[in-house]
């Protein structure tokens, strides 16, 4: 393909510039954001698996909008280099929103509602898919596709922000769950009056059986 085609790349250069700058730096408040909470675990003997599933996501979703941005805004010669990169792009996103979702099913310490499956599993995998459709399109010269990648790749940076502000809100409120403390030792546990001797707790022979009747009593 000669320079002409990859003309409506040039177009979008203003709009890339303004969402990978914005994805650039939110990646950098997101590192902020999970050492904190990596410190706070940490300190009190908490997993790891949450941030695994609520917390990494985030970053990955802000660096893929910053790698589309950066392939976009490239001097390309044609449009079908960018088409494959942005489709590998998409493809490996696809595949990192299985393993996503298999680990936000394998952690223990928060069940997920809803808007949780919505944010974390249904729109990264419809944002990912696009890409892979859109990149596709691209390679061949289906230039209206652009606006597929550009929705997309704004798409994951406002999952990030979301999903972002809704962990660092969870961690405020409701705060991070407190690590079991060791249960005291059986004997501990156990009502003072199971642990009275046998000889306190039933009265002895001597005391239970009656007087002899007096002689009177008998005759």
């Amino acid at each position: 393909m000669d320079e002409g085609a990859a003309l409506p790349l040039r177009a979008w250069e203003s709009f890339y510039v303004i969402v990978g700058s914005s994805a650039g730096a939110l990646t950098g408040l997101q590192f902020v954001v999970l050492t904190m909470i990596a410190e706070a675990r940490k300190a009190r003997g908490g997993g790891g698996e949450t941030i695994a599933a609520f917390g990494s996501p985030n970053v990955v979703h802000f660096c893929a909008a910053l790698l589309i941005s950066a392939i976009c805004s490239a001097p390309w010669t044609g449009l079908g280099p960018p088409g494959i990169a942005i489709a590998a792009c998409g493809a490996c996103g696809v595949v990192y929103t299985g393993i996503v979702l298999r680990r936000t099913v394998r952690q223990q310490e928060y069940k997920p509602v809803l808007e949780d499956w919505i944010w974390h599993a249904a729109l990264p995998l419809l944002a990912y898919a696009s890409l892979v459709y859109a990149g596709w399109a691209v390679t061949h010269a289906t230039v209206a596709t652009l606006f597929v990648v550009g929705a997309a790749t704004l798409l994951l940076v406002f999952i990030g922000i979301h999903n972002a502000w809704d962990t660092v809100m969870y961690i405020t409120i409701v705060g991070l769950p407190e690590p079991a403390a060791p249960g005291p030792p059986a004997a501990a546990r156990e009502p003072a009056a199971a642990r009275e001797p046998a000889a306190a707790a039933k009265p002895t022979v001597a005391a239970t059986k009656p007087d002899p009747a007096p002689p009177s009593a008998r005759r």
